[in-house]
């Protein structure tokens, strides 16, 4: 995907304030300023170029990122790499000046069909530019299964890590989908989890906090 998507809306942060430890008090609505997203890069065999997409909300809240060709598999019909899949996105988040947000949640959604025995894995990571990333969270779902899936990760309020207020810093969000065999039989059946639900609606949402920067003396 190029890097010139730009989606002048308003998303939930991604860019502005210290990353040191967070008073409760000093959470606010979102700012009413647009906010805008410009997709540097998008790495992966997960998302091949232009095969995701990011939205926002609205009302500065969250914003989403789809994708349409992100899908692991095993077994019949399946090569030796499709076991696993990854996507790494590097996003520029332009926010109103004098605010900073966090990764308060995201929710994960996708399909998956998973032959008894067999076992698919969700995995996800994300940072500034700069800093550590976050410890990866995991999902695991045992087959037989066949349905769409959905994971949650929430981040507890004194947990949040706020985007360096008066820094351009670039958010990398990092996912991951694995399948493995397992006891089932990859020569006559084939198991498979996408990062995208059947209907193709918004799968990965990620949720936002926001407060205000400091003021210069």
């Amino acid at each position: 995907m190029p890097g010139g998507l730009f989606i002048g809306s308003a998303i939930a942060a991604l860019l502005a304030a210290p990353l040191a430890t967070h008073n409760p008090a000093a959470l606010i609505t979102p700012p009413p300023d647009k906010i805008v997203i410009e997709v540097a890069t998008v790495n992966g065999s997960g998302c091949p170029a232009g095969t995701a997409a990011v939205a926002v909300a609205p009302d500065n809240t969250a914003f989403t990122v789809t994708y349409s060709d992100y899908l692991a598999q095993v077994g019949v019909g399946s090569k030796p790499t499709d076991f696993r899949k990854n996507c790494q996105l590097n996003l520029i988040v332009h926010v109103p000046q004098g605010f900073t947000y966090a990764i308060a949640s995201a929710d994960y959604r996708g399909f998956a069909s998973l032959e008894s025995g067999a076992v698919g894995t969700q995995k996800a990571s994300y940072y500034f530019q700069g800093s550590s990333a976050t410890t990866p969270s995991s999902h695991a779902f045992r087959g037989p299964y066949k349905d769409n899936w959905q994971a949650s990760d929430r981040v507890p309020v004194g947990a949040l890590v706020w985007a360096p207020c008066g820094e351009k810093r670039n958010f990398n969000i990092n996912t991951e989908l694995r399948v493995g065999v397992g006891s089932s039989d990859p020569a006559r059946t084939t198991s498979f989890m996408t990062m995208d639900s059947t209907d193709g609606d918004i799968n990965t949402i990620y949720h936002l906090s926001w407060k205000e920067c400091p003021r210069k003396a």
